[in-house]
Order: structure tokens, then sequence, then C-alpha cells
């Protein structure tokens, strides 16, 4: 840790499903947990576990001379900050990176029986002594790249983690637009595209069709969504794999589109004739508890590099 007095910790606790019925209640909610519909039966189980977690990270906490601040809204400031803790699951992760430059962060998986957690360096049940060692510089940890993003030449983020989803307004409407990268310029019609650094790769670019990366690459990886081709002639961009250095513009055909930064809670709308630029940024992430080894559980993951 870099501080010479007392470490300083923000804390990022995530809002379970149940936790903010009970805010602000739900009457259908309700009465689908009343009739114990399938659609619902986890959330107090999901709550509880959750929860469990929250008092066992405080419990640890308490136990070292550390300054925690508990952080309750979604846009704050990293710097000042030794270590950066969220619990939750990756969604959890991913809105607190945003905030984050050169502070190191620990994601906790705080309900591992329904979260995959990819990115969280500890779950629930094991952190005794975590903390311990993170202060102790005994973890492990990981510097992964991040992407860059910017619509007509204004920067929307450094900080993408996962991806960003280019679809129309309507998923049943087409995505119209013309791709580029290098000397290739390509008019497509598809259900959009997704692009992002490694990191993401074992999530929707995988489900889309793309590779699994390895998880420090500094490559980009870019996967058209069900691409419309009629004569049977595949687009040349359809899946890129792109470099450091290199960049793909998105220049929109449609009106009603729509721009996802690393999930469905920060969107822009983007216009006829706006032009997103994407390229790898400079500002990586530092995740601690996981090692650049770690890979998808699935057999066919497999890295192409």
């Amino acid at each position: 840790m870099r501080s010479r007095g007392r470490p300083r910790v923000a804390l990022i606790v995530k809002r379970s499903a149940w936790d903010r019925h009970q805010k602000n209640p739900s009457e259908r909610l309700q009465r689908l947990i009343d009739r114990r519909d399938p659609t619902a039966k986890n959330i107090r189980r999901t709550h509880d576990e959750h929860t469990a977690t929250v008092a066992e990270v405080t419990r640890e906490l308490r136990e070292l001379d550390l300054a925690v601040v508990r952080i309750r809204t979604r846009v704050f400031d990293a710097r000042g900050f030794d270590l950066v803790v969220t619990v939750g699951g990756d969604g959890t992760l991913l809105r607190a990176s945003h905030n984050v430059d050169e502070v190191p962060v620990l994601a906790i998986n705080s309900a591992p029986s329904s979260s995959v957690g990819f990115f969280c360096g500890a779950e629930a049940g094991a952190l005794l002594g975590v903390f311990a060692d993170v202060l102790a510089g005994k973890v492990g940890r990981v510097v992964l790249s991040r992407m860059q993003v910017r619509l007509n030449r204004t920067l929307l983020s450094r900080r993408v983690l996962n991806d960003v989803l280019f679809c129309h307004a309507s998923p049943a409407a087409t995505s119209r637009y013309i791709l580029a990268y290098g000397a290739i310029v390509e008019e497509q019609k598809s259900s959009g595209l997704w692009m992002g650094p490694a990191a993401g790769s074992t999530a929707a670019q995988r489900s889309a069709g793309g590779r699994v990366l390895p998880l420090t690459s500094e490559r980009l990886q870019l996967v058209v969504r069900e691409p419309y081709t009629p004569r049977g002639v595949r687009y040349r961009l359809e899946h890129l794999v792109i470099e450091p250095g290199e960049r793909v513009t998105v220049r929109a055909k449609s009106h009603e589109m729509r721009l996802y930064l690393d999930g469905p809670d920060q969107m822009v709308k983007v216009g006829l004739g706006d032009v997103i630029e994407l390229t790898r940024s400079r500002e990586p992430l530092t995740l601690l508890g996981i090692s650049a080894e770690r890979r998808w559980d699935r057999p066919d993951a497999k890295p192409i590099d």
C-alpha cells in the first residue's frame, strides 16, 4: 500500500434487489414472492447471502487500522485512496471501475451461489486474512487493458473494461452503419456490434461468436452481431482483433442508435452521421486477487495470442 499513514479504503457495496424492494416496494414483485413464483424465488436467499458477506467484510476491515469510507454514490473520486473494495459481483466492479485510475481494486463476490464473479478476487466465506495480505502486498494482481471511446471527437470514457454495445434503440430494428478499420471501409447491416478489451472477451464478445483473448492481452476485439448478408457475401470487418495503437470508427446511418458502455447503466444516444472512435486506453485497471492465468470455465475457451 502506498499510504504512509492509515491506509484509506473506499468501500462500495451493492444494493440487493430485496433491499431495493424493501425501500421502494413493488406490488408486482411482492405478489410473485408470496406465491413463490420461480422468477422471484431466490431474491431473499441471495439477499441474505449478500448481507452475510457485507458483515464479514466489515468485521475483517475493523480488525485492521484502516480509514474506511463507505461510498454511496455511483460517481466518486478514487484519488487519495490506497484501495478500492467492491462487494457485489462483476456489475458492481464494472460500475466502480469507471471512477478508478491507478488505485488497485479488490472485488468481492458477495453471492457466489448466483453470481459469476469473474473479476472478483475473493468471495463470501473466504475473507479471513485477505485484507491483511493485501496490506502486506501478498496478494497477486493483474493489470487489465481498458478501452477509450469518443463520440464526434468528444471523450466519453477511457475506462471501458468489459465492452461497448452499439445497436439500434429498438432490438427489432436493423442497425445500419459504416465501419472503418485501417484502409477498409465497409457498410454493414446487422443487429449491432460488440467491442471491448481482452477482459471482456469471455462475456458478450464470446457469446456473439468472438474468441477469448488472454486476460492481459493489450488487443481489442470487435464482433458484429447477426450480420445481414442476403447475397451470402461475408463482411470483411465482421470479426476483428485490433492491435494496440490502432482504431476502429463507426459512422451511424440511422437516427435512433444507442451506445452502451460496460452494461445498461451508461447509455449514450447516437444519431445519423455521428462518429464513434474506439481505441485502447492508456488507463489500465489493477485488480487484486486474480492472476493472468484466470480462465473461463469452458474447455473451448482457448486464447488466440
